[in-house]
């Protein structure tokens, strides 16, 4: 699906003859070559030439090749740079430490520092849940990965995710105001990843993690929910589920079906699938078939994972057998969190009247979104460039954001449903529409809104 991406966006910076069709000129060759310009800036000026950097979003790497090519090409003109604006985004990092008190004199210093910050620490040694007034944990958490499942790219290790674990910091801070750090850990091995995030819990109000493949993943939060006295959120899997859960809540208003009445086919049975078949289920789901590479998940085989054996035990109601593509026919409602282009026009055109189809693989869902346009009454995707992104965005800075004002280690099925309907309560019933099911991720609302739920849920445990 070759659509310019503001994720692979260029700056090429030209020199051209100087005349008044010059940019004009630049800016059809680069939409000649297929890519969609978004500035134009004239950085020099001179009686016989101008030097001008375009601005354009490409699909990817060597398209911004063929984008320079076709510049180049052009009378006259020659491009002296080409620059890629995500990795200059990048440089030294997106994230650093400022100090929030003032440090400005010797008493600033004798306060903040020794000798007076010797008091603060006797204080809490007397009496350790000062901690949480007194330092940094009571609105920082750690961002806590091993690089093994890091967005599609797959188990490419720490150092390669960190830049995915300073995004989420970043937008833990842009959204809900929480300071968070990333933490990417030098191993895979399980009980390694609970031991190190243990000794590391002192500095921290919460844990979230992040990019863990599975079924690594479950065991790792299970233990340490078990083990710490700070909540533990594994976003894959449930922010992930409360984003979907908000999506389906307003797409089934859209059609006007219920979620006790719908046939829901959840592909891929990961971190992310099974959260979101558990949430739906605490929401009245009852028919859902979960379907793996091999098809089905059903009563009639044996799975070693205890996860998949789950699944059998407590979904798929009529134990359909069959592949994925055999359980769509007849479905209102399909999920996809597996990967890209597992649907076909051939089997969306199975699927009941005003069907719903959310294909959230990313960066190529499970089905080309124009072609499910076709059939299904509702589309949503993961990304940003086609109407309703499910995005993890509008859940976990503002879950986490109520989890620390509301100071609780415990995260229940409650909480994650409170959320999901905030988010979808955003959403006003004139607005919603097939193309408008969740709100913006910039919406200034979200964030509070779900802190507000969960500390509500909370409260009431």
């Amino acid at each position: 699906m070759a659509t310019p991406s503001p994720g692979y966006s260029i700056t090429l910076r030209v020199e051209t003859p100087a005349n008044f069709t010059a940019t004009s000129e630049l800016a059809a060759a680069v939409a000649g070559a297929g890519a969609s310009v978004t500035a134009l800036d004239v950085t020099e000026s001179h009686h016989d030439r101008l030097v001008v950097d375009v601005s354009c979003d490409t699909t990817d790497a060597d398209h911004g090749e063929r984008v320079r090519a076709a510049l180049d090409a052009l009378q006259g003109v020659a491009v002296r740079k080409l620059s890629d604006r995500t990795f200059l985004m990048h440089l030294g990092g997106k994230l650093e430490v400022v100090p929030k008190v003032p440090l400005r004199n010797r008493d600033d210093l004798s306060r903040a520092y020794t000798p007076g910050v010797a008091r603060v620490c006797k204080a809490i040694a007397e009496n350790p849940d000062d901690a949480r007034r007194l330092t940094v944990k009571r609105n920082t958490v750690a961002v806590v990965t091993d690089g093994s499942a890091v967005l599609g790219l797959g188990n490419i290790g720490p150092a390669a995710a960190l830049p995915v674990m300073e995004g989420k910091a970043a937008l833990f801070k842009q959204f809900a105001g929480v300071d968070a750090w990333p933490v990417c850990l030098d191993t895979q091995d399980t009980e390694e990843i609970i031991s190190i995030v243990k000794a590391l819990a002192p500095v921290y109000g919460g844990v979230n993690l992040e990019d863990i493949a599975a079924p690594r993943c479950f065991e790792i939060e299970r233990r340490l929910r078990e083990e710490l006295d700070i909540p533990v959120f594994h976003d894959d899997q449930h922010g992930t589920a409360i984003v979907t859960l908000a999506a389906l809540q307003n797409a089934l208003k859209v059609v006007n079906k219920k979620i006790d009445d719908v046939k829901i086919v959840v592909a891929g049975v990961g971190a992310a699938g099974n959260a979101i078949i558990q949430l739906l289920q605490a929401q009245g789901a009852l028919n859902i078939v979960a379907c793996g590479r091999s098809g089905a998940i059903n009563r009639g085989e044996s799975y070693s994972d205890p996860h998949r054996a789950w699944l059998a035990e407590n979904t798929n109601p009529e134990n359909f057998t069959g592949s994925l593509h055999d359980a769509v026919a007849g479905a209102d409602v399909f999920i996809g969190v597996s990967g890209p282009n597992v649907l076909g026009e051939a089997q969306v055109r199975t699927m009941a009247p005003d069907s719903i189809i959310f294909a959230m693989a990313n960066p190529d869902p499970e089905v080309e979104p124009g072609i499910a346009a076709k059939y299904a009454a509702v589309v949503a995707t993961g990304r940003s460039d086609f109407p309703n992104q499910i995005n993890n965005v509008l859940a976990f800075p503002g879950f986490f954001r109520g989890l620390l004002d509301a100071g609780t280690s415990e995260i229940t099925d409650e909480m994650l449903v409170a959320a999901a309907t905030a988010i979808a309560e955003r959403v006003s019933d004139e607005e919603l529409n097939p193309s408008f099911i969740i709100p913006s991720v910039f919406d200034p609302h979200v964030a509070a809104d779900v802190a507000s739920a969960v500390v509500n849920a909370a409260a009431t445990r």
